[in-house]
């Protein structure tokens, strides 16, 4: 994983540090300008500007602009606050102007056809929520330092990043509560097949779909399979025979009160998932909640599952009291409904809130994924993928988590593991016209993969 810290826990990182701030500018510069010579492909006849500012982000550049003059480079360092309206001519324009603890709007000068180098964070950028003007820096790479920033990750910061390069500079971020989840986490979390394995070991029961609705729950119950549950059982309240593909079990459920047939038959079953699909009748919000509250497995809570909880209060209500990882998969609007309020720019807070405050772990979707436990510790999943914005997809990711959790992660890494696998499936898929079913069907290419590689 990698680390990611918030400007002020960077500060604290700095305060920290063994050694004085010279030491560890001088570092950041060296780095900065062996960044530079390679996206400049060498330094003979090179011209470089370096725009830095006052703080230590400028004093990186004007390290770094120090160390390419010795090289041969024609460098040309302008303080950030006379920059003109165009700079001059240049192989490369190093951004140093201000660093992650900048609020405010910055409009960056115009690098005219030269590539922008960011140190840290892109000028402009705010370095916790990515929020940026028009006018702030976008860089082609970015250099940073020790840890990822969360403005690197969400909002326009990852798109004005560029490639991201983050670099060991001698501090220590071990105690970051943040970090990006990467495929040898993902493979290192996911326990393999013992020789005297059997289906019951990880088998998944899902409640979902309603008559007339019943894709949610096909998708659901399919890509638990695909995602590596052992047996899969279907219940669709209100029908008694569901339309259940071949590998799944299908279960008959009555309309109100299905919530007692299906904890009748939890005592060997490893996980449950519920909601995609259900509709939001009263009967069926009594029902989610009288099971959830109950239920002896692991728990993954999606779609109109989250509207069955109504609020804040109420979701504690059911949760707290469960001896078993609880799992909310809300979207933004869902989130709403269940915080009382939308979500705002800084991702990383409100999910922690929002999971503080419920006692479940809470899976926030977006291009980034944001996963927090009660205990404020949060994973970011970076392989969401515009293709998925498709009717389905969150059908197939409620599976997915169902299936890590009936294997014995915990709501945390299961989570997080379901984004990560979920968002590399529709990187294999086609550039146009994915749908749910194909990310299902290439989950198991996905998680094979990881096998193989780590």
């Amino acid at each position: 994983m990698i680390p990611v810290v918030t400007p002020e826990e960077m500060k604290a990182v700095d305060a920290a540090a063994p050694e004085p701030t010279e030491v560890l500018v001088h570092r950041a510069g060296g780095v900065v300008a062996r960044t530079a010579v390679d996206m400049m492909g060498g330094v003979y006849a090179r011209r470089v500007v370096v725009v830095a500012g006052k703080g230590n982000n400028g004093a990186d550049g004007r390290d770094a602009a120090a160390r390419l003059g010795r090289r041969g480079v024609r460098v040309q360092v302008i303080e950030a606050a006379d920059a003109p309206v165009r700079l001059p001519d240049a192989d490369l324009v190093i951004d140093a102007a201000y660093g992650t603890g900048f609020h405010g709007e910055y409009q960056a000068p115009d690098p005219g056809a030269a590539p922008v180098l960011a140190v840290d964070i892109p000028s402009g950028v705010d370095g916790v929520t990515g929020e940026a003007a028009d006018g702030a820096v976008r860089a082609e790479r970015t250099v940073t330092f020790a840890a990822l920033k969360p403005g690197l990750m969400f909002g326009e910061g990852r798109d004005r990043g560029g490639v991201v390069d983050v670099v060991d500079i001698g501090l220590d971020v071990s105690r970051a509560r943040a970090a990006l989840v990467e495929g040898s986490d993902v493979a290192s979390w996911l326990p393999p097949r013992v020789r005297n394995s059997h289906k019951w070991k990880s088998a998944v029961w899902v409640v979902a779909g309603s008559p007339g609705m019943t894709g949610a729950a096909e998708m659901c119950s399919r890509s638990a399979m695909r995602a590596g549950a052992g047996l899969v059982r279907l219940g669709v309240p209100g029908l008694d025979v569901p339309p259940v593909p071949l590998e799944v079990i299908g279960r008959p459920l009555p309309r109100a009160g299905w919530d007692e047939r299906v904890l009748e038959e939890l005592d060997r079953f490893k996980a449950l998932v519920v909601g995609p699909g259900l509709g939001r009748a009263e009967e069926q919000e009594a029902a989610v909640r009288g099971l959830v509250s109950r239920a002896p497995t692991a728990a993954i809570v999606d779609a109109d599952g989250l509207y069955a909880l109504e609020n804040v209060e109420r979701a504690a209500e059911v949760i707290r009291p469960r001896s078993q990882p609880t799992v909310l998969t809300p979207h933004e609007g869902e989130f709403a409904h269940l915080a009382g309020e939308n979500v705002g720019a800084d991702r990383m807070g409100d999910t922690r809130r929002l999971a503080s405050s419920t006692g479940a772990t809470v899976l926030l979707k977006g291009a980034t994924t944001t996963v927090a436990e009660p205990g404020g510790q949060v994973l970011l999943s970076a392989t969401g993928d515009p293709r998925l914005a498709t009717a389905g997809t969150g059908d197939v990711l409620s599976g997915v988590i169902g299936a890590f959790l009936a294997q014995g992660l915990d709501g945390l890494r299961a989570a997080a593991a379901g984004a990560w696998v979920h968002g590399t499936a529709a990187h294999l898929g086609w550039r146009r016209g994915l749908v749910a079913g194909d990310v299902l069907d290439l989950l198991p290419a996905v998680l094979s993969a990881l096998s193989e590689e780590y």
